[in-house]
């Protein structure tokens, strides 16, 4: 028995409202559970005109049920009820995803003949009974003017009106007034739509979790296209401009995508089972399947391109359509003062063209670009649309190279290398790219897909913070610019293919350096820093480089002090060109740290010993002034200072520093900095219960720390922490600071697992120190276990280097060669693995 012959038997038995709206929810209960497998049979556009017409009918079924019960056998033609039951927004569109809001406008015309108010009334009772999700609006025909005006969702909301089921008078009233609605003030519309647009996309930035609706080249993206068209053009649907404002090839390319973007925010619903829009990767894999991918990674980049097509597409034809309303006289006449060549003109460092005209080849934009004066130029939407559909033929020519020479010798490169990303041409141009394209990275550390990224870097080298850096990129010379630019540019285009990516990006990136004309020891250099481009970020994070082995290990790959210094601004960039606050004050300093003991590896010709390394550090210490206007017991006993490390960790300045501090110390005393992460700087006579306090501040999470026994009996502690406490925790911080000189206080710290194979000791490191290496998995607390069992074995830590990665802990430590530590190497790493 189908649903109406159901419903109609239980109105013949005068059944109770409960028993009508629990039909219906069961009827609707039994639809969702059946979305699933309709999703097989139809996905994209058509699994969601399907689910819209469904809830059509449902709905349709309601507000028929509702009059039968009120008007019994005495029920009047629906066309004379002066009701209209019409879909807004995405349901209006046909666009409703499985757990979004239905949006619903119930419009009625006062008629003294009917009881619109109660026939309204017990339709939304029936609904919200049964289940429904509505979010609804109900108005008086002649109030729909009045209603658009207060807020702009609502107008946007009615803009997209469908008439479900009602009275075609209804209707057509409303939509007298809808035409009014559209056309009442549009300008401010269409502007105020524009820089919502622009919030949202600040809010919703470009990610490898791409949000499907809200985010950069998502489905408001195109809803915004389609309400700027209706508003002008009065259509119903974008494919009405096809062939007329843009090609059927350009719209196809557009839809192809939109398809895509509806088909997985429809598996993400039916998956969570919640609206949920953003694909995250806890869901990527079940999505792939359920969409026939091979695996994630070529789901996300399938849905990343379609992303860039959607807002490539969006920001061309959104100005095209609203520029005459986005311009006034003044703006054309200043415009016209700005011709630089046909169609192309500049204003205020803005760059405009004509979309009347057709794009030219793509030598003649180059040409364009490189007349330019160097600046950070704005590209508006209009150039994006000469450059997206502008003609190039491979393989390119001599001068397209030539003029591709010129852009990267610029000093504002990064706003045409953006400009040829969000054009789609960057991988025509550099064929090397055409691999990484839309590439994600899912590493736990990256936050662009390959190319963007590679972009970004750019961004990064344009802009330098880092005031060191800064002050060795400006004085190189052009041609070492224009190779650093390239192999920034193209570092990473030798992903996405089984071979280490680093070896394939040193062979693709030869072809283009001779294309673009470099002598061949720059080709030689570039292949070189593409090959070791995160070597250096490796060494200063994994490794103990204070150990001349790793030093020389290091330089031999990098060979010489200029490759060093190129390297040093790559890896900058690189580091940057992730994301927002991957670089860290912490890793600024251990990247300085390593350049400068590089940097003095590199220019002698014999190896350096730590001796030699120590008496050059002193030499520079007793010439320094501030030195000099310490006493001579002073002097003397900072330069007892037994530690070689001390000296080669610490400049000039920070040993005085360090030094005077220590000069007053009586017991114990100690300084916070919280301009980064939290820095703890502990000056003791008096034992320290050092596993007590890592152990209660480890939520922090330590990034290093050092332990310097210094003069006098009195050892230093420099501690760094990844996080930096709230502000109203910092007494709490030095409460347990003060605690810790309390060797009575003891911590149950949990026991980390760590295997036998994740953890070596070297005896022979040096003269004076062991070196004990970590390579495990995170767990919070490790540092504060490993402290605890060294002090229960009278063991002295001189250092410790704290990396994490990817859930993964490189930690190294230095230990002071005493209390036969190194005869008892088997026992002590028994007792840390539990053995």
């Amino acid at each position: 028995m189908s649903i109406t012959e159901q419903i109609e038997d239980l109105i013949e038995r005068k059944a109770s409202d409960f028993e009508i709206s629990k039909l219906f929810k069961s009827h609707i209960t039994d639809y969702k559970n059946s979305l699933a497998e309709l999703f097989e049979r139809n996905q994209g556009k058509d699994f969601l005109v399907i689910h819209t017409k469904t809830l059509d009918s449902i709905i349709s079924q309601m507000y028929k049920t509702v009059l039968r019960r009120m008007f019994g056998n005495y029920l009047p033609m629906r066309s004379n009820i002066p009701i209209a039951f019409i879909a807004l927004g995405s349901y209006g569109r046909e666009q409703l995803c499985v757990h979004s809001d239905i949006d619903l406008m119930i419009v009625y015309e006062k008629n003294e003949g009917y009881n619109t108010a109660a026939i309204i009334e017990k339709f939304l009772y029936l609904a919200w009974d049964a289940g429904l999700k509505l979010g609804h609006r109900v108005h008086d025909v002649t109030d729909l003017l009045s209603a658009s005006k207060e807020d702009i969702t609502i107008k946007t909301a009615m803009m997209e009106s469908r008439l479900i089921i009602g009275s075609p008078f209804t209707w057509s009233a409303t939509q007298n007034h809808l035409t009014a609605i559209r056309n009442n003030d549009p300008k401010s519309f269409i502007m105020a739509k524009i820089e919502e647009a622009d919030v949202r996309r600040q809010k919703f930035p470009f990610s490898m979790q791409p949000h499907i609706k809200e985010g950069v080249g998502g489905l408001r993206d195109s809803q915004l296209l389609y309400w700027i068209a209706k508003t002008i053009y009065g259509v119903n649907s974008l494919k009405e401009l096809s062939g007329e404002l843009f090609s059927d090839e350009q719209y196809r390319e557009y839809r192809i995508a939109l398809e895509l973007l509806f088909r997985v925010r429809s598996a993400l619903h039916l998956i969570s089972g919640k609206q949920q829009d953003q694909l995250v990767l806890d869901y990527m894999p079940r999505i792939a399947h359920m969409l026939g991918f091979s695996d994630e990674r070529k789901l996300v980049s399938r849905l990343l391109e379609a992303q860039w097509r959607v807002n490539n597409f969006t920001q061309i034809y959104v100005k095209k359509m609203a520029r005459h309303y986005l311009v006034n006289a003044t703006d054309i006449s200043t415009l016209r003062e700005g011709r630089i060549q046909k169609g192309f003109y500049h204003v205020d460092g803005t760059l405009y063209a004509s979309y009347n005209i057709t794009p030219p080849p793509i030598d003649t934009l180059l040409e364009l670009l490189v007349n330019l004066e160097d600046r950070e130029w704005h590209f508006d939407s209009s150039v994006l649309f000469h450059f997206t559909y502008t003609q190039i033929k491979h393989p390119l020519r001599a001068k397209t190279y030539l003029l591709m020479r010129k852009l990267f010798e610029r000093n504002h490169f990064y706003v045409i290398a953006k400009l040829m990303y969000d054009a789609g041409i960057l991988h025509q141009l550099i064929g090397a790219f055409k691999k990484v394209l839309h590439l994600p990275q899912f590493d736990g550390y990256h936050h662009y897909p390959v190319d963007l990224h590679s972009v970004k870097c750019i961004e990064a080298l344009e802009s330098i913070q880092d005031p060191y850096v800064e002050a060795l990129y400006t004085p190189l010379s052009a041609s070492d610019k224009l190779l650093l630019k390239t192999v920034i540019l193209l570092h990473d285009t030798g992903k996405g293919r089984k071979q280490d990516h680093s070896e394939v990006g040193a062979k693709l990136i030869v072809p283009f350096l001779k294309n673009l004309k470099l002598p061949i020891h720059q080709l030689e250099r570039g292949a070189l820093l593409v090959r070791h481009h995160v070597v250096m970020s490796h060494v200063a994070y994994r490794e103990n480089f204070y150990n001349e082995k790793t030093l020389y290990q290091f330089m031999s790959k990098v060979k010489t002090s200029e490759n060093l210094t190129l390297l040093y601004i790559l890896t900058y960039a690189d580091i940057n060109g992730v994301g927002n606050g991957t670089y860290t004050s912490f890793g600024a300093n251990l990247l300085h740290e390593l350049y400068d003991a590089a940097l003095e590896i590199s220019s002698q010709n014999d190896r350096i010993t730590d001796a030699i390394k120590r008496a050059n550090k002193e030499k520079r210490l007793v010439h320094d002034p501030e030195f000099m206007q310490l006493s001579k017991i002073e002097q003397k006993k900072v330069l007892s200072i037994e530690s070689n490390l001390f000296f080669f960790k610490n400049t000039s300045s920070e040993i005085i520093q360090i030094s005077k501090q220590a000069f007053t110390c009586k017991s114990f005393t100690y300084q916070l900095n919280i301009e980064g992460g939290l820095v703890i700087h502990i000056f003791r006579r008096i034992p320290l219960n050092l596993g007590y306090l890592l152990g209660k501040l480890s939520y922090l999470d330590v990034a290093s720390m050092d332990i310097f026994t210094l003069f006098d009996g009195i050892k230093y502690f420099k501690i760094e922490f990844l996080q930096r406490p709230q502000e109203d925790t910092m007494d709490q911080v030095e409460i347990i600071i003060e605690e810790a000189f309390d060797m009575t206080k003891k911590l149950t710290l949990p026991k980390p697992v760590i295997k036998s194979d994740e953890i070596t000791l070297d005896c022979d490191h040096s003269i004076h120190y062991a070196q004990l290496n970590l390579n495990t998995t995170n767990q919070r607390g490790l540092l504060a276990y490993f402290v605890q069992l060294f002090d229960e074995a009278q063991i002295n830590i001189a250092t410790a280097k704290i990396h994490t990665n990817k859930n993964m802990a490189r930690d190294h430590f230095l230990i002071e060669k005493q209390n036969r530590m190194c005869d008892n190497a088997r026992e002590i790493i028994a007792k840390l693995v539990g053995e």
